[in-house]
Order: C-alpha cells, then structure tokens, then sequence
C-alpha cells in the first residue's frame, strides 16, 4: 500500500434521501447529469474521480489550488443548473478539500486525508465549499476569492480540533468576488493536530537566522504568506511594472501536463523547474523566480499582462505530453511588449531523450535573445546529471514533498532522494537535496542528534565531488558552516552560490542573510532588494528579511516602514511584532514597543527570549544581538 500526500475533495447532496422520497427517477437522471459535469470538471482541473457511490464523490488532486479551483467551477456550473430546476428540485452538493497523507491500495483512497475532507464536506453549507488550514495555506494567495474563518472545529474520528475555512463563493452585483477576509486566522502549514504557531516558532526559531532555515519564509511564501492578489495587482500593471532590466529579461511560465494523468504534474513541473534552472545559471539574463511564474500556474493568462506584472520582455510558455516511452515536448517563446512569437518548437522523442530536449529549448532561447556566453557556461548549459528517467522523476517527486516543510513529508521526500541515488550514484542534484533534507530536519528540530551536521557536509561533499556546482550543496554546506560559527566561509560559499545563479531570487536572499549577519549591513540590503525584483510575487517573509537588515543597519524608520508592509499583507507574521518591539525601543516609542511585544505573546504565547540568546552564535559580533535583547527586554519580554 502506497502513501502520499494529495488534495482530497469530498462531495455529497444535500437532502438527498429526501429528492429520492419525492421523485427516485428524476433524481437519478439529474444526479448522472451532475456527476457527469463533476467528473469533466474535476479532469479539467488536472485531478481523477476515486470513487462515486451513490450521491458520494471522493476525488483526487495533485495540488491544493487545482482542487479548490475545481471545487468553485464545479459549485458555479450546478449552481447555472440548478437554477432551471424547481426549488423542490435543485440537487445541491456540499464540498470539502483537504490535503494530507493518504493511502493507496488498487487505486482506492484511505486515511486520515480522506477522512478529514468528508468531515469537512459535512460542515459545509448547501451549495458551498469548506477548506482545511492546509489547504488554505496552499490557496490564499493563488485562488483569488474570499475566505471566512470558522474556526477550530472537532470532528468525528480525528484526534485534533481541525482549522476550518468558507470559501466565498458569492459574487457582488457587478460580478466580482468579495474581498477575503482570510486575516482573521493564523496558517496553518504544520499540518492539522499541531500547534498553530508557527512550525520553526520557539525551539526552532533560531533556524530563522540560519541560511538553510529562511528557505520556509523565502522559497514558498506562496505556501505560508497572504500577499495582496496578483489579479488586481494585474489591474495597474501599466503603472506599477517593474521597469525593465537592462539585459534580456525573461519569466518561463509552468509547461502544462497534457498528459491527461494528474500523476504527471511533477514531471512536467520538473522540466519547467530545469529550464529555468539552465537560465538562472546566466549572468547575460535577467530571469524570474520560480516562485512567481508559478503563480500563473492553471491559469489563462494575457502574456503581456504576464510581462507587465513580472517586469519582463520575455516569456517562455510550452507543454508536455507523455505517453508510455514517448514524450511530446512544445515550447515558444514570445515577446511579452508585442505578443509577437520569437520561436517555437515541437519535440516528439523517445523519453530517455528528455534531457536531451531541455537542453535545446534552454540554448534556443538563449541563441533567440543573443546571450553571449563564455565556454563555462555553455558547458554547464549542456551538462546534465542524469541520464535515467527514473531517477530523475523520483527526484522531482521528492522535490515536491521536500517544500511542505512537515515531518512526515520530509521524510517521504528523502526517501525519494535516497531512491534517486539508489538509481543514478552519480547523480549529484540527488546527493544535494538529500543534504538540505538532512539539514532542514536539524534545523525544525526533527532531527537532534549531534552528527546530523557531520552527515550533512558529508552528503554535500559527496554531490560537489561529482558536480563541483551544485547549488542546493553549496545551500547545505553554507548552514553547516554558519552553525559551526565560520563566518568566512559561510559568506565565501553564499557568494560562490551567486557566481553559479546569478538569477535565483532564494540563493541571493541566502547571501543578505549572511551579510546582514556578518556586519555587511548595506550589502545585505542590497542582496534582498535584488531577490525582491527576481521574486516580485514576493510575500511578507522577503519584507520582513529587509527589514531586519535596516534595523540592523540603525535605519530604524525605514525598517520600521518595512515590518508594517510585512504586516499589511500578513497580519499574523509574530517575526516582524518582534522586530517591531525593538525598533519601537530604539525610536523611543515605548508604547509602541510595548503593544508589539504583546503581539508577539499573543500569536506565539510560548516565546522567549532564551530563544534569542541561544543564538548568539549566529552574530559575529555578539553586541549587535546584546542591543536587540536589550531593547526586547525594555518592551517587555523575557
């Protein structure tokens, strides 16, 4: 029996036993006719039927924005219906969407994932939709509705009060969503049953200064942090675009799966990830993180809308299809100023020639925008570390896993990564994930014993050893270095990750935290502000990151104008209350400084500052965490 981590949406009709009283053969046919939208739209939605029986439907999804995108097309779809039936008549289904671990046996569904979707369904209004806190997490910023708070809710046959969300499915007269009110409640990201501070919060909160640790809050803000949403952003993109660079700037957007099996999303979302991997390693581009072209990701969207938003000239769409040994792969890029194609291609090959493939698209683009590249760098742009199929989708499979940032879905992600090893010794990518798996559990507490940072530069030797670039180990080494106090090192390894991705908004984020640490307080700004533009999709955690280096560099108003924007997009962010409290301290504004230090209690009433002292390696000159405890303790905290 397999497990996994899936979106689980659970269906049931609302007074069914009572249409079937009424009318059994007019239920019927209104109920096949229901199912058979449901069933469309949930394939459209990238997503596969479980199981029906009766007025029940179990489905399955891939990814938690794809079920409550489905969820709302399928509610706005019967809702049209229902409208021609008599009020006696209507068959109006409740929903629940939850994402957690489930199991698979023969294609058939189980455990506590499941469960807790259907007792969501049975929370739900009539026509409705209810969400877990995972699963908003997941859709705050990226399904574009309204969400009200219900709450912590006990239910039948779970152990834990579950956090419980309404989507907003009404619309105002002119046919727009209601603002969401989602601010009323914390995320939720640690799973359902834990703690509702946040998962690096108390013991862990020292991994927050650590390089590897930042990667929660940087890497997938889209998973933890509520930015304003891109569609009205898209509203003004004409006068908030960024300007553009002055090189060739381009944003590669995710290459939808025409595979018609949800399994594939990871495939095709590996192939993505790989392109804009081979771009970022170029220091004649300027491309667009990861974090914000996936934002996109489902969505049709206006490519010049796309270039505006993301201050680009170009966008690179494409698609994949596979099918048993082959893969179709498209790609074109356009000029995202006048819409106008630069090139396209079409591949149709054999699997094993996937890499083979990448390779192309990322030099055609490269040749199409006349990017000069010294002999280095075309070499590392042909370099690939694998050549077996296998080993490379149960890396991406991993990959995937590995930014749930649980226990449980960490440990199922190494398992990949062992397994992507077990297939390709020589693979290096594998042996530098599995380093940051190793060390993200040192850091979140999951693992404690001693020689967990001893095995993490063993991993990571063991990648550079076979790929002297690889950038998740130079990550790793980089936290095995600032946790043994080496600052020097810890700086030279985080600017060596800069040379080999100029363009990796996480990997210059790493680089401001070091400087910030390290005294290089201007530099630092500099760093994050440059991750910003790579990232503008960016959340509350890159702001927050900014404002602590203001404060670090005494710029006090700035920081403190900074940690309010934090705050503005994520009301709960209690890191940036703490920042607050101190800079409060040092502009005088003891009062201030007093409320935010509350703030800080309340969301996470467990803090202390013991946290604080304990890391004190973590400064190389110790009086500047001396100021901030200082200044903590005059707030009020302990």
């Amino acid at each position: 029996m397999e497990r996994k981590l899936a979106a689980i949406l659970s269906a049931d009709v609302k007074g069914y036993s009572r249409l079937m009283g009424e009318d059994d053969e007019a239920t019927i046919r209104t109920l096949t006719a229901y199912r058979e939208v449901m069933t469309t739209l949930i394939r459209e939605h990238h997503g596969r039927v479980v199981d029906s029986p009766g007025d029940n439907l179990l489905a399955e999804f891939t990814s938690a924005v794809n079920a409550v995108e489905g969820a709302i097309a399928i509610q706005g779809e019967l809702k049209t219906r229902n409208a021609e039936l008599p009020a006696s008549r209507k068959m109006e289904y409740r929903m629940g969407v939850n994402l957690g671990d489930v199991m698979e046996d023969d294609e058939r569904l189980y455990g506590d994932g499941v469960n807790i979707a259907a007792r969501l369904e049975s929370l739900a209004d009539a026509g409705g939709i209810c969400i877990s806190g995972k699963v908003f997490d997941e859709v705050r910023i990226k399904v574009h509705t309204g969400y009200d708070y219900l709450g912590e809710q006990s239910v039948k046959n779970i152990a834990n009060p579950v956090p419980v969300y309404k989507v907003q499915l009404e619309q105002s007269a002119d046919g727009t969503l209601p603002e969401s009110r989602e601010s009323v409640a914390p995320s939720h990201t640690t799973g359902v049953g834990q703690s509702r501070r946040w998962p690096w919060a108390v013991g862990a909160f020292a991994g927050l200064v650590v390089v590897g640790a930042v990667t929660l809050i940087w890497r997938e803000e889209s998973v933890t942090e509520p930015s304003a949403p891109r569609q009205e952003a898209s509203s003004a993109a004409t006068a908030q675009a960024p300007p553009l660079p002055d090189k060739p700037s381009i944003a590669v957007l995710p290459f939808t799966n025409m595979s018609g099996e949800p399994e594939q999303e990871h495939f095709s979302d590996g192939i993505t990830e790989d392109v804009i991997t081979d771009l970022a390693q170029l220091p004649g581009l300027f491309v667009i993180s990861r974090n914000s072209t996936f934002t996109y990701k489902g969505q049709a969207v206006k490519i010049r809308d796309v270039g505006q938003e993301l201050g680009v000239g170009y966008v690179l769409e494409g698609s994949v299809r596979k099918a048993g040994d082959r893969v179709r792969i498209t790609a074109q890029l356009i000029d995202a100023t006048t819409g106008m194609h630069v090139w396209a291609q079409r591949y149709d090959r054999d699997l094993q020639d996937v890499f083979a493939v990448q390779a192309d698209v990322s030099q055609q683009v490269v040749a199409a925008l006349e990017v000069q590249m010294t002999d280095g760098e075309r070499a590392r742009l042909a370099r690939r570390d694998t050549d077996n199929v296998e080993a490379y989708e149960s890396l991406w499979r991993g990959e995937a896993l590995y930014w749930y940032f649980t226990k449980e879905t960490y440990l199922q992600a190494q398992q990949f990564f062992e397994r992507a090893i077990e297939l390709d010794p020589q693979y290096a990518s594998a042996w530098g994930h599995l380093a940051m798996a190793h060390y993200t559990a040192w850091w979140m507490g999951w693992r404690t014993d001693p020689e967990t940072l001893a095995e993490v530069e063993e991993l990571a030797q063991r990648a550079l050893a076979l790929d002297a670039n690889d950038v998740w180990a130079f990550h790793a080494m980089e936290g095995v270095y600032w946790w043994q106090g080496d600052y020097e090192q810890a700086l030279s390894v985080a600017q060596r990750s800069i040379e080999l991705a100029p363009n990796d908004a996480y990997t210059h984020m790493c680089l401001g935290h070091v400087q910030m640490h390290v005294g290089q307080t201007e530099e630092a700004i500099h760093s994050i502000e440059h991750a910003m533009r790579l990232n503008p999709q960016y959340g509350a955690g890159y702001l927050w990151t900014l404002g602590l280096a203001y404060e670090f560099a005494e710029r006090y108003e700035e920081a403190l104008s900074i940690q309010q924007r934090a705050l503005a997009r994520m009301p709960m962010f209690w890191p940036s209350y703490l920042n607050l409290a101190s800079i409060y301290t040092e502009l005088g504004r003891d009062d201030e400084a007093r409320a935010a230090a509350a703030e800080v209690l309340r969301l996470n009433p467990e803090y202390s500052l013991d946290v604080k002292v304990r890391q004190r390696i973590m400064y190389k000159d110790p009086t500047v965490l001396d100021r901030e405890l200082a200044a903590l303790r005059k707030a009020g905290l302990e």
